[in-house]
């Protein structure tokens, strides 16, 4: 228990001092908190002397109000120094594994972790968050009490003394064996929630596919499913626990029983004074009270190391490596270089020594079957992952070599598939280059086709739209995100054709935002309509992994290859689909 108590002071880091401070306020109010017992003690025992007297009275009165004064106290003291403690620390931890997220490669986020990071954030850090300060001071708290109160009853009587030894001995015992059958159960709670948040983002991401298909029946089913399988666990996690904690308070029990009975004999051999055995008997409840209360947070403590672990797991994932200093030329040639990339996804090897060069100002298509590796390539670029073998050069220099914020610096991305953040549209644009002035701003989105379209919204440039950009058409998302990259104006420009699934009408202004986009700029498209590949500077035809052929459009028509073979068969056809 001490252990994990360790574990968690481990993540408070700069605010162990106010943890500690405010466990020895609490420390002091309890104790404080048991001064009317003493004062009681210490009147019974005047009484018996025949000592009492007004005197006596009026002293004892004004004792305890000190001691409730003085237990406000020590608990606003506590209170301050733990206050917003857990909020803070928290805070700084999500900042950092914001830090950690941002530098992690992309196969971490398409891999299924999507649902573990939505648990770990609204789920672990929020039980750390609420538990973490009053239960760590608490528990501090209890065991300097428990410790003392051992202790006074060796003054008592060595005999009661080892007595509350043995019996504080036996309930450890028992809370440790309850730790252990607890902190098992607290790893599958965890991950059964972690499994109720995957269902619902699965549910709700595919709402449109499910209605279309007419399966809400089946996938409600799965997500009712998986919400039965968590309240089972933590129905189990109860009842196991259950039975541990009635051992506790049994041990209380009998043991407080056993030094009452203690006591009563040493009592009647005359060993222990009268006024002492009354003491006992107003001692007896508080004695073992504070162990009672330590192990009766067991559970809460027992799922915060839980969720510290899926915490750290999460941390333990490898970053991309980013210690790189070199500068990126504002010159060199060629713009862009691979040179015999070999990159897999775990055991599956997706490129195989892949090399060629992009020049500058240049337009470069990839083109090739479902699932030959172009997209694979063109997030190799931004470093959306590290090759595995040979390099990516721009202008010469390895971009491992580089900070990842000065080569993103350098490269602007067009997805297919648009997301916008549930903001502004102004500030969805100015993501681009956040230090742009609202007229950089509102140029971008006359160049991109989109400020007509702005200004019809209600409040113009100043309307939230819904996450992800729900409340606009599939074409107005696509022409707000080459705003953005207008705005940022990178010297290279990575498109996933934006076109391929736009109607006829948004597809002209799309085409002519691009257009705007890719003025003196290098581009590199991933090709799915004809008209694009017919106008690129040189053809990339990618298959299993590998550069098939390279050229222009003319001379690979002409070599009658591959490339040859997917035009003839029409302008659009599966090979051109990504």
């Amino acid at each position: 228990m001490i252990a994990l108590m360790q574990r968690i002071l481990r993540l408070a880091e700069g605010y162990r001092t106010r943890i500690r401070l405010a466990a020895v306020c609490s420390f002091i109010k309890a104790l404080l908190g048991k001064a009317p017992i003493v004062l009681a003690y210490f009147m019974i025992a005047r009484f018996l002397d025949g000592n009492m007297s007004g005197k006596s009275c009026l002293l004892v009165g004004v004792a305890l109000l000190i001691c409730l004064a003085l237990q406000c106290l020590f608990q606003n003291l506590a209170d301050r120094m733990q206050s917003g403690a857990g909020f803070e620390m928290l805070a700084d931890l999500r900042k950092k594994l914001g830090a950690h997220l941002r530098r992690l490669p992309m196969g971490f986020f398409t891999e299924g972790n999507i649902g573990r990071i939505s648990s770990v954030l609204s789920t672990d850090m929020v039980f750390i968050e609420e538990n973490l300060v009053t239960v760590l001071a608490d528990l501090m708290s209890y065991l300097f009490s428990a410790a003392i109160f051992v202790i006074f009853m060796f003054f008592f009587d060595w005999r009661l003394g080892l007595a509350s030894l043995i019996v504080t001995a036996v309930i450890y015992g028992i809370g440790e064996a309850m730790k252990k059958n607890t902190l098992m159960h607290s790893a599958e709670r965890q991950a059964a929630a972690q499994q109720v948040t995957d269902a619902v983002i699965d549910f709700t991401e595919g709402i449109g596919i499910i209605k279309t298909y007419n399966l809400l029946g089946e996938k409600s089913k799965e997500l009712t499913e998986s919400f039965a399988v968590n309240c089972d666990k933590n129905l189990r996690f109860e009842k196991d626990y259950a039975p541990w904690s009635v051992a506790i308070y049994s041990a209380y029990g009998l043991g407080t029983a056993a030094m009452l009975g203690l006591s009563w004999v040493l009592y009647q051999d005359g060993t222990l004074a009268l006024s002492m055995f009354i003491g006992m008997l107003l001692f007896m409840f508080e004695l073992f009270a504070p162990l009672k209360a330590f192990y009766g947070q067991v559970a809460r403590l027992t799922v915060m190391n839980a969720c510290l672990d899926r915490i750290e797991s999460v941390f333990k994932e490898n970053e991309l490596d980013n210690s790189g200093a070199a500068s990126i030329p504002s010159d060199g040639v060629p713009e862009i270089e691979f040179k015999d990339v070999t990159f897999g996804y775990n055991e599956r090897e997706v490129l195989k020594e892949v090399s060629f060069t992009v020049p500058k100002d240049s337009m470069t298509a990839l083109v090739g079957p479902s699932g030959s590796g172009k997209t694979t390539i063109v997030n190799l670029l931004p470093r959306f992952w590290d090759v595995q073998k040979g390099s990516v050069l721009l202008r010469g220099t390895d971009i491992r070599s580089v900070p990842l914020a000065k080569l993103l610096d350098n490269i602007s991305m067009v997805f297919q598939r648009v997301y916008l953040f549930q903001d502004t549209v102004y500030n969805n644009i100015a993501i681009g280059r956040m230090d742009a002035t609202r007229e950089e701003v509102e140029e971008a989105a006359r160049k991109a086709r989109c400020y007509d379209f702005i200004m019809a919204l209600p409040q113009g440039f100043d309307t939230v739209i819904g996450e992800g950009g729900a409340s606009l058409s599939g074409g107005e998302q696509q022409r707000i995100s080459i705003a953005r990259c207008i705005l940022k104006d990178a010297p290279i420009v990575i498109l996933d054709e934006a076109t391929a699934s736009v109607d006829a009408d948004n597809e002209s202004h799309i085409q002519a935002a691009i257009s705007e986009l890719v003025r003196g700029k290098t581009l590199l498209v991933i090709a799915h309509r004809l008209n694009t590949v017919q106008n690129a500077d040189q053809i990339l035809v990618v298959e299993n992994g590998c550069i098939a052929e390279c050229g222009s459009h003319d001379a690979l028509m002409a070599a009658d290859g591959l490339y040859h073979t997917m035009v003839t068969k029409r302008s659009e056809i599966r090979g051109f689909a990504h």
